[in-house]
């Protein structure tokens, strides 16, 4: 085989077959050798609990003056509630961060996207107020992205009505099709965003038998194809010039100039595939590794990982929960800290802070610093308890169980704490905090072994207390 031998800026290129392959320098080589640290690293925002722990307002703080704000898992059965300047916005699948002007949304390839739900979203955001105005020239969304349809949505009730009728419980499920659509990712015979924005008569067909296979399983479902069809050939076309090949669009942001990049996390660690308190849990991985796989991004470019935790624990549905009050301090939890659902509006079962379910939370995380929010909520209790271990017959239990049947057994051994029995709400540094909320605070501290970076003592921006 004939080679040519050329010098091309000091490295020497051998031509094959008119192939240019370059044979590096011996320096170059070395320089690759040394350990580099990343050029970017990705901040991470993840519950730390059973969600609705107020991660939307901690991301809302580090969105100010980010570049990108990134969704990695999850679809719209998260909610997530920010107030600017007295307007409340709700967000389900657009990341909270849409509300800065100056930064890039993405929505990643491990986030499932029922499209209709995605833009009747950002149009009644659009209503309450200017902050939406030009989304879509901020939006990215990867085309390896899966796709929530209709009839996921359908038979997602369905499945909840079957476990009711067969088994006598439900899991909760919000009914908006993400466990049957990523049921559908799992089996293989799911559709993504770049099917449905290439040649649409190969989505056509590709959806009349997902939409047939559904149907052979579920009888009862009643699917109007041709009108969903049609309904999906329109979003296509709002679609095109949002969608990027994701892989890529992260490399250049890590690989690039400096970038503050923010990923925001959407359920919460007790609710991950994986980790959770399985089966009551959703169908991702809300846990750190799911930042990576939903996203394209290698662990070392894995920066910050920041935990939030409210200052009691709330659980939306069914499944065991060891702290919980049913009792009047479970009802004064609830109306004061307005425990409703953003997405499906369910009441949520309120308890004592549980840090043996944080430090778990910790252990597979590895949070840098915790958000702690709500701590108003307690303002008007007299005493307050913290969890901090569980027994069962009356041994201790070493780790959080896997297997639910233990949990619901479980006893909880509590530390008590006076209460401060004053508002905290006006309250701007930690100094200002009563006493005893500094005590709570360094005890929640020391327990987990991680420092306690916000406090939260009410809705808006200002009222999250930063403490370095």
């Amino acid at each position: 085989m004939a080679a040519d031998s050329t010098m091309s800026n000091g490295q020497e290129t051998v031509s094959l077959n008119g192939e240019p392959a370059f044979k590096r320098s011996r320096d170059s080589v070395d320089s690759l050798r040394i350990p580099r640290e990343p050029q970017n690293k990705v901040t991470v925002v993840l519950g730390a609990q059973w969600g609705d722990e107020g991660k939307g307002k901690v991301v809302d703080l580090l969105a100010m003056d980010a570049d990108i704000v990134c969704r990695c898992q999850g679809g719209n059965n998260a909610g997530h509630t920010v107030v600017v300047d007295a307007v409340e916005y709700d967000f389900h699948l657009l990341p909270s961060g849409v509300l800065n002007k100056k930064a890039t949304s993405f929505i990643g390839n491990g986030v499932v996207i029922h499209l209709p739900g995605l833009f009747e979203e950002a149009e009644k955001n659009l209503l309450k107020g200017n902050g939406l105005q030009g989304w879509e020239e901020r939006l990215k969304i990867s085309d390896r992205a899966h796709i929530v349809f209709n009839f996921h949505q359908a038979v997602d009730g369905i499945q909840e009505q079957l476990r009711q009728q067969q088994a006598g419980k439900n899991l909760g499920t919000t009914k908006k099709g993400i466990g049957p659509a990523y049921s559908s990712k799992a089996a293989r015979n799911g559709l993504r965003v770049c099917d449905l924005v290439s040649d649409f008569s190969v989505f056509e067909e590709k959806f009349r038998v997902l939409a047939g296979h559904f149907q052979t399983t579920y009888p009862n479902l009643n699917i109007d194809i041709d009108a969903e069809l049609e309904q999906l050939k329109g979003y296509a076309e709002r679609l095109r010039p949002l969608v990027t090949d994701g892989v890529y669009f992260m490399n250049q942001a890590l690989t690039g100039p400096s970038k503050k990049i923010l990923v925001e996390g959407a359920n919460a660690a007790l609710l991950d595939i994986d980790f959770g308190t399985y089966p009551f849990v959703t169908s991702s991985n809300c846990t750190v590794g799911g930042v990576c796989t939903g996203l394209g991004v290698p662990p070392s470019h894995v920066g910050r990982v920041y935990g939030v935790v409210k200052a009691y624990t709330t659980r939306v549905g069914v499944g065991a929960f060891p702290t919980e009050q049913d009792n009047e301090v479970g009802d004064l939890l609830q109306s004061r800290g307005r425990e409703f659902g953003v997405t499906t509006g369910r009441r949520r079962r309120c308890g004592w802070l549980d840090l043996v379910l944080v430090r778990y939370a910790h252990m597979v995380n590895g949070f840098s610093a915790i958000a702690l929010t709500k701590l108003d909520i307690l303002d008007a209790l007299p005493e307050i308890k913290i969890g901090i271990a569980y027994n069962v017959d009356g041994k201790p239990l070493p780790s959080f169980p896997a297997n639910m049947d233990v949990l619901t057994k479980v006893q909880v051994t509590y530390e008590t704490f006076p209460g401060w029995s004053c508002s905290t709400e006006g309250v701007r540094s930690f100094e200002e905090l009563p006493a005893q909320a500094q005590a709570y605070i360094h005890f929640i501290e020391t327990f987990l072994q991680v420092p306690v970076k916000w406090v939260g003592v009410g809705k808006s921006r200002e009222s999250m207390i930063k403490l370095f």
